[in-house]
């Protein structure tokens, strides 16, 4: 009985876990096979009959033959998350970094899982530094921190391939941690400041170049519309003047048309004889007000000789002259020679010696050198 119960502890005492230094994997303690096994949710046991992979259980009941049977591996289906331990890069233009990570992953194939290799966990982080410091090379300090998503997706896909044999699927990388050398910190902060004044001028000039252009642009809409206030102001101005002007000579018009006709009408000619007097009396009231040199006729005292020389003038003005009706009368003569001129036939030159000789006289010229005229001859004709 006692050895029994000894036999029984030993099989209930679980295998023991292996551990490694890097990450220390929790699953399941194995289980006994009694017959009837209670499979958790999503949790794969592979079982094996006498040291060889029979098949794997699924979640639920399920039915297995004692002692014969065993449950080997116990693979948990969920999605695990594996801290990666901080590690050193060195980048392409030199800069040595310290950077850790998360891995999330997951067991799709429990036998290669089981099978594949010996510590899948061990192994996914042993690849996952490897890869992380493989890409890192590739690339500048600056791009670690602006590409950090492109990172974490070629990490991805480098564990992929490399764990697909492995029956485990790396769904996603996540970069935690970027620790640099002092110096290097200093001298990013020394430009990022820089970068950021340079972005600040930049700014400012920006806004002060805005500014000008809008105090410039209402300059020019003020002069603008100065100068079309101005044009229509002059153009209103001129209007009116024109108009004035106008007026001024419409009525200087009829001012004119109603003194000649006033002229025309019955003792005409003595208003106008007395409203030259009324001028030449003002006019003389006004000498020698605005200057000290004064020029004055011998007879200033005579206003009717005034009068007297004021309508002769007139009369001269509004009657034609002599001169203009000679010249007329001579026009109208030279006009009737011109058209009897042209009303008389023209002689041809043949026709003018021929009645000349008819007549009787001879043109001395044509004569030869030696003949002279005959006396004879002129007295009978």
């Amino acid at each position: 009985m006692l050895s029994k119960n000894i036999l029984r502890l030993r099989i209930l005492r679980p295998l023991p876990q292996q551990v490694n230094h890097h990450q220390t994997r929790y699953r399941s303690d194995l289980p006994i096979n009694y017959g009837v096994l209670f499979v958790p949710q999503q949790e794969a046991w592979v079982v094996e009959r006498f040291g060889k992979f029979l098949r794997i259980l699924e979640p639920g009941l399920n039915f297995q033959i004692p002692v014969i049977d065993s449950i080997r591996y116990v693979q948990s289906l969920k999605e695990l998350a594996i801290n990666i331990p901080q590690q050193s890069a060195i980048t392409v233009d030199n800069v040595t970094i310290a950077i850790d990570g998360v891995l999330y992953l997951k067991v799709m194939d429990p036998y290669k899982a089981s099978y594949g290799v010996e510590d899948p966990e061990y192994a996914i982080t042993q690849l996952a530094q490897t890869t992380m410091r493989s890409e890192i090379g590739k690339i500048e300090l600056d791009t670690v921190f602006r590409e950090r998503e492109t990172l974490n997706t070629c990490i991805v896909e480098s564990i992929n391939k490399a764990s697909n044999s492995w029956g485990i699927e790396c769904l996603r990388y996540e970069i935690r941690d970027i620790k640099m050398p002092e110096k290097v910190a200093e001298a990013m902060q020394l430009q990022v400041e820089a970068e950021r004044k340079k972005r600040a001028s930049i700014l400012e000039s920006e806004g002060v170049k805005v500014a000008e252009i809008n105090v410039a642009e209402g300059k020019k809409q003020a002069t603008i519309l100065a100068s079309e206030a101005v044009r229509t102001e002059n153009i209103n101005r001129a209007l009116g003047e024109a108009e004035a002007i106008l007026a001024i000579a419409n009525a200087r018009a009829d001012a004119t048309r109603a003194v000649a006709k006033a002229i025309g009408a019955q003792n005409g000619m003595n208003a106008v004889s007395m409203t030259v007097a009324e001028q030449y009396i003002s006019a003389f009231g006004n000498l020698a007000k605005t200057g000290n040199t004064v020029l004055l006729p011998t007879n200033t005292g005579d206003i009717s000789s005034m009068v007297g020389q004021a309508m002769t003038i007139y009369k001269t003005l509004s009657t034609p002259s002599q001169t203009q009706l000679i010249e007329d009368a001579k026009g109208a003569e030279t006009a009737e020679n011109e058209e009897e001129e042209i009303e008389t036939p023209a002689v041809s030159p043949g026709t003018s010696v021929e009645a000349e000789n008819d007549i009787g006289y001879s043109d001395p010229d044509s004569l030869g050198p030696h003949e002279e005229p005959d006396p004879t001859k002129e007295k009978n004709d």
